[in-house]
């Protein structure tokens, strides 16, 4: 019998946003299989077994007395403390080489929720694990129901008809369609499950204060002005009404159904207040209490309490230590903070995980005039969390763009496939905080170094994916101000028109370095503008109309700079000589930007004591406003990026069918019976040919006269090295170039210099010498957060030194790989810089490909060095590489689980 799998334990998210407890099951779980069976309706049994007459004991003990390896049974449980069963699946290997029967059965009141679905999931991939290949079921001909159940796995099913029954066949083999499926459940589960709380009927503030000063008095009237298109009910034990409204003592004293609820208490009352939440039946749960997971001690086992509580009830949970939500739809009307403002209606949705910072962001908002479909505080997010959110503003009509500050990443790889679906319609701008190192991973390769110095992973996920990285809060609200009303740009020419030219450089050179144009005019445009400007004014681009401008004069440039063919965006500066002007001024403009082609983006800059005109800043009006050129400049570029992104073919993870995947399993397999460590010359070599990676002819000397005859064997001139994983350079354990009569020389000096510093002495490896060839570095460094990444850049002994690098988070698409070559700055040495022969750019990528195919499917391996690469005219080999493996954790489940 196999040791209980622990790993298998998980919670799932059902279509209505509930969560459930699966895990196998255990003998003690006997009696409570016993009742389920028994509250089963006579129907649902006689579909699952055949018939309404059962034996209930033998069946329980047949469901919980397993062996975890030809016999697993997983079980559906809620309520606290988690031991109602609801929902069951079972496989029992066959005398058939890597099969198994299989079944499954859902409480009555739970089907059509996706649970039936979900457990055959988790059960194939447990049979995964065990070698069995095949689930199979008998489904009675009528049970429709259960042969949809099946095809909502995702899985190929196989459906066979038989004399009085239904035959389905299943994979556990987890394939793309299965994940795909899994995935879009997920994801509606969540937005499910955010949707009760933005959208509630009813609510309760437990905490509800007389003191209108104090959090729990704020957030009561907050909900009270707005005011909420629902019931309020304040939640006191201490008080008979709170702020005019007739108070109840405990939320089980409410006398109408609660949907969702503020908790406003002592961090010591909040597990209390929480089971009388679960006992009301409350779906949602928005802890506003701090002295929990970020005060350490006691507020750790505190929160994972009130984890506990939810999770066993179903109840969803937003926070702990947050300070609400926001809902501005015209009917919700819904303001769950203790903030002192309130947002105006908008297209932005915004969320942070810092509860302080939240009110901050709505008093930014609201001074720049900037409306918000939603807000969200998440606190620690120790439920709902950012992925949630994504998951329902994706389809959530009165969003138009998304906002995120981050401080940290719970599922990273979750993150970015949602984000790579969002963004191609909505943009997702961010703050990350924490650019700068906190520390250094423990890893000795050139890979490791180069990605432990910043958050260079977090930049490879958000460029891979289409995320707008901004560094400061502004300047995230300075992008989501243009692209909340304005289309991304379909080029990066820019065209800017000034009052005063000096402002117009500044713009440009802004414009220049954050990778926009600013080109000439078409011929036309330039006598458009003679035509209508001053003798005095520059016509080139930027347009200085000088300071005499009056609103005409930019109503006319506008017209003919909007209508030149070599433009793509237009940035429209003014700076008042007269303040009493701007208004006429700001009118012109609208009216002449209201004329022009609704495809080109425009922004404005008013420079004025007064600020921003009214005319420029009414709710709805499509043209957004800067205080500085600068800031226009930034927000166009970071438009412009995500418009290259979305550009970009989005590619496929490519299936390489000549891999030998199985064969480079068992040899790290036997390299971990070792422990820890760095495998051998000979088992990087066969690990890289069981990839299809080409590596250069390496033949093992183990002292230096037996290196001098590889030599001679070889031919020509070659390079020797010193076996073993250490930066050889810095060892002065390569030399290059190499005459065979020069091999046992230099092959003692070696030894004798690496034996000096200490070094270990594994014999020697002799290489012929590769020429005309381009030095890459290809590298995986495993992040404890976002798993494997994949790193490519110059190579070679300076790879440190020049540190171009470009890194993605595996598994890559063709186009991922595609990018980062094409991105690095040292590619014009692939491309025939200085009249040097071109390389094989494609045979790099496909080196890339291939590396993050290998870190995908062994995550044994935590580093690799491939350095360097040599890239020919024709094809590439690696000339060394290290790698060093540890033995993974047990992966999770990958499906419907919360966060």
């Amino acid at each position: 019998m196999a040791s209980y799998p622990a790993h298998r334990e998980t919670d799932v998210v059902l279509r209505d946003g509930r969560t459930i407890h699966l895990r196998p099951a255990r003998p003690e779980d006997r009696t409570a299989v016993e009742d389920y069976l028994l509250a089963l309706s006579p129907e649902s049994r006689r579909l699952r077994f055949w018939g309404v007459s059962l034996d209930i004991g033998e069946t329980a003990r047949a469901a919980v007395e397993i062996d975890h390896q030809d016999h697993e049974t997983l079980l559906a449980l809620t309520g606290s403390p988690a031991a109602q069963v609801v929902g069951g699946a079972q496989f029992i290997a066959t005398s058939d080489s890597g099969s198994a029967e299989v079944g499954v059965s859902v409480a009555d009141d739970l089907q059509g929720l996706g649970l039936g679905s979900l457990l055959i999931g988790h059960l194939a991939e447990a049979a995964a694990e065990q070698g069995i290949a095949w689930l199979r079921a008998d489904v009675l001909p009528e049970n429709h129901t259960m042969l949809k159940v099946f095809r909502e796995t995702g899985y190929p099913v196989t459906v066979r008809t038989q004399p009085g029954v239904v035959q389905v066949d299943l994979p556990t083999a987890a394939v793309p369609g299965a994940i795909e499926q899994y995935e879009d459940r997920e994801r509606l589960a969540a937005a499910s499950a955010v949707r009760a709380f933005l959208q509630p009927a009813s609510i309760a503030v437990i905490g509800a204060s007389r003191d209108a000063s104090s959090i729990g008095g704020r957030l009561f009237g907050n909900l009270l002005a707005e005011p909420f298109d629902g019931v309020v009910y304040p939640v006191n034990p201490n008080a008979p009404a709170v702020q005019g409204v007739t108070a109840f003592s405990t939320v089980l004293d409410v006398p109408g159904p609660v949907d969702l609820a503020f908790v406003a208490v002592p961090a010591v009352h909040v597990s209390e207040v929480a089971r009388g939440c679960a006992q009301k039946g409350v779906r949602s749960l928005v802890v506003i209490s701090a002295g929990f997971r970020e005060a350490g001690g006691q507020g750790t086992s505190r929160q994972a309490e009130l984890v506990d509580i939810c999770r066993s009830s179903g109840m969803r949970l937003i926070g702990p230590n947050c300070m609400g939500l926001v809902n501005t739809d015209p009917h919700v009307r819904l303001n769950g903070t203790f903030a002192g403002v309130s947002p105006r209606d908008g297209r932005i949705a915004f969320m942070s995980q810092s509860g302080a910072l939240g009110i901050a962001i709505m008093n930014l908002a609201e001074s720049l005039g900037t409306g918000l479909s939603s807000f969200v505080s998440i606190g620690n997010k120790a439920d709902i969390s950012g992925n949630d959110l994504l998951s329902y503003w994706q389809d959530d009509e009165r969003t138009h763009v998304i906002l995120l500050y981050l401080e940290s990443f719970g599922n990273p790889r979750r993150f970015a496939r949602l984000c790579r679906q969002i963004a191609l319609t909505k943009p997702i701008v961010v703050v990350k905080s924490g650019r700068s190192a906190s520390g250094t991973r423990a890893t000795v390769s050139h890979t490791g170094a180069l990605l432990a110095s910043s958050d260079t992973t977090v930049e490879a996920l958000f460029r891979q994916n289409g995320v707008i990285r901004t560094d400061t809060l502004e300047e995230m609200f300075d992008v989501a101000t243009l692209l909340a009303s304005q289309p991304v740009p379909q080029g990066p020419r820019v065209a800017i028109v000034t009052n005063a030219g000096g402002l117009g450089i500044q713009c440009a050179d802004m414009c220049e370095a954050g990778g926009l144009e600013v080109p000439e005019f078409a011929p036309g445009t330039v006598d458009r503008l003679r035509a209508v400007l001053p003798a005095e004014a520059g016509v080139g681009n930027p347009v200085d109309m000088v300071a005499s401008a009056r609103g005409q004069d930019y109503a006319a440039t506008i017209s003919a700079v909007a209508s030149d063919p070599h433009v793509d965006a237009l940035i429209v500066i003014y700076i008042p000589p007269l303040e009493h002007d701007a208004p006429d001024v700001a009118r012109h403009m609208v009216e002449a930007i209201g004329a022009i082609d609704r495809r080109l983006p425009v922004l404005t800059c008013f420079m004025s004591a007064r600020g921003v005109p009214e005319a420029l800043r009414v709710p709805g009006a499509p043209i957004p406003s800067f205080a500085f050129p600068e800031q226009a400049a930034i927000a166009l570029a970071h438009a412009w990026h995500l418009g290259q992104w979305r550009a970009r073919p989005r590619g496929s993870v490519p299936v390489l069918q000549d891999v030998q995947r199985d064969e480079a399993a068992g040899l790290l397999a036997g390299a971990l019976e070792r422990g820890e460590g760095w495998l051998h010359a000979d088992e990087v070599r066969r690990l890289l040919r069981c990839y299809g990676i080409a590596v250069v002819e390496e033949r093992e000397a183990g002292d230096p006269e037996a290196a001098a005859r590889v030599a001679v064997q070889l031919g020509g001139p070659v390079a020797l090295k010193m076996a073993g994983p250490v930066h050889k350079t810095e060892a002065g354990a390569v030399r290059l170039g190499l005459a065979a009569d020069q091999v046992a020389e230099e092959a003692r000096a070696m030894a004798s210099r690496v034996g000096a510093s200490g070094g270990e002495q594994a014999g020697f490896l002799v290489q012929p010498m590769v020429v005309d060839a381009a030095e890459m570095l290809v590298g995986i460094v495993a992040d404890p957060q976002f798993g494997s990444v994949v790193a490519c850049g110059a190579g070679g002994t300076t790879v440190e030194l020049v540190k171009d690098v470009r890194v993605g988070v595996a598994p890559l698409t063709d186009a991922d790989a595609r990018s980062m070559v094409l991105g690095l700055a040292t590619f014009p040495l692939l491309d025939g810089f200085r009249g040097a022969s071109k390389k094989d750019v494609e045979a790099l990528i496909d080196v890339v490909i291939r590396v993050s195919s290998m870190a995908e499917h062994h995550p044994a391996i935590i580093e690799m060095d491939c350095n360097p690469v040599m890239v020919m005219p024709r094809g590439a080999v690696v000339v060394d590489a290290r790698v060093r493996v540890r033995a993974p954790e047990p992966r999770p489940p990958f499906a419907g689980r919360p966060g």
